[in-house]
């Protein structure tokens, strides 16, 4: 491969990356705040050179902006995506403090697969509402394993509190019109996006390969914040609590 054709690939990558950016803001305007309450929690709580997990990691979102803030830190992306991981693994390509596994969350042996025994934290978001509450609470109790003592763990993810019915209905009302408007403006919704990454030459058979495996959408559960702390701390954490929420979604924050 000639030195131009390194580069444009590396702009393919990074324009994917920044296609799925815009994608997901259109679900969540509030992504980046999200992210940086998750950084500052790390900062606070474990420094500026951590040893990080990127849990269900996608194109490595979270590892784009954990780097660019703490050039010391290190990351280990896992996820089974195969369509995603090409992404975030163009992306990172020759970046040393960057490393991605491939493997299923629900095996009980995915661990297995990881480059260290402990992470000082552990971090995911928008990702584990494909889970059931059974595997999740399984899931929890193997994080709680790889999270060092003072370590964290935060998710940040639709947590919807069942007790609250019209709260919840007139809030996704009013997020659905305005995504509609958004729609209008051109924004990409998830299928349009899955669309576009099926006729690419490069992702068209990972993108099949992922389909293959997930079908359209989740099936998971959404259970509540207050649920959420419980089971992490039945799975081994000191403590658990939001740190950032929004009318739909909450930063969830397990110190160990």
């Amino acid at each position: 491969m000639t030195d131009a054709d390194t580069t444009t690939a590396a702009a393919d990558w990074q324009a994917w990356q920044e296609s799925w950016d815009r994608q997901q803001e259109w679900y969540m305007p509030d992504r980046e705040e999200r992210f940086r309450v998750m950084l500052d929690m790390v900062e606070a709580l474990v420094g500026t050179s951590p040893r990080v997990l990127d849990l269900a990691c996608g194109t490595g979102s979270i590892t784009a902006r954990l780097l660019a803030r703490f050039p010391d830190a290190t990351s280990t992306g896992v996820d089974l995506d195969p369509a995603l991981l090409a992404i975030a693994e163009g992306t990172f390509a020759g970046d040393g403090r960057v490393a991605f596994v491939t493997a299923d969350l629900k095996d009980p042996d995915w661990t297995a697969a990881l480059p260290h025994d402990s992470y000082d934290a552990v971090l995911t978001a928008t990702a584990l509402h494909w889970l059931h509450r059974e595997p999740l609470a399984d899931l929890y109790g193997h994080v709680a394993g790889l999270v060092r003592d003072g370590g964290v763990f935060m998710n940040a993810d639709h947590m919807i509190d069942e007790t609250t019915p019209r709260i919840n209905a007139a809030e996704r009302a009013l997020r659905h019109v305005r995504m509609d408007r958004a729609r209008e403006g051109g924004a990409l919704d998830w299928a349009e996006w899955w669309r576009l990454a099926a006729e690419d030459p490069v992702l068209a058979e990972p993108t099949a390969r992922r389909f293959e495996i997930y079908g359209d959408h989740a099936d998971g559960d959404m259970p509540s914040a207050a649920w959420h702390a419980r089971v992490l701390r039945e799975q081994g954490f000191a403590e658990a609590r939001p740190v950032w929420c929004s009318p739909s979604d909450t930063l969830l924050l397990a110190l160990k």
